[in-house]
């Protein structure tokens, strides 16, 4: 079950739109192999303006990935593709659908 969820907003500077979405492309195979996250999912919600939302089974997964390479990448892009800190909001799912995973 998916119990906590992050949001995070992200405007990109003028100019560094297709280097944003590159990264958020880049940064899946990181998300991968991350036991912790069940769903991420990067979001283009306007001309400069993207976020990412992700969902965890628990608090401990959650932070595991808020320490992990993805939010390091994240701050060491800040600067350069950014035109503010991205916000990150830790939320609670109250209800989701997810697909059932197949036993063999």
């Amino acid at each position: 079950m998916t119990n906590v969820a992050l949001w995070v907003q992200l405007e990109a500077k003028k100019g560094k739109e297709a280097e944003v979405e590159t990264f958020l492309r880049d940064v899946l195979t990181i998300v991968n192999n991350e036991t912790g996250t069940i769903t991420w999912y990067a979001l283009k919600l306007g001309p400069t303006s993207y976020a990412i939302f992700d969902t965890f089974s628990d608090n401990t997964g959650r932070e595991a990935h808020l320490a992990g390479q993805v939010a390091k990448a994240l701050k060491e892009k800040a600067s350069d593709l950014f035109s503010k800190p991205p916000t990150i909001e830790r939320i609670d799912v109250l209800a989701a659908k997810l697909p059932e995973l197949e036993h063999h």
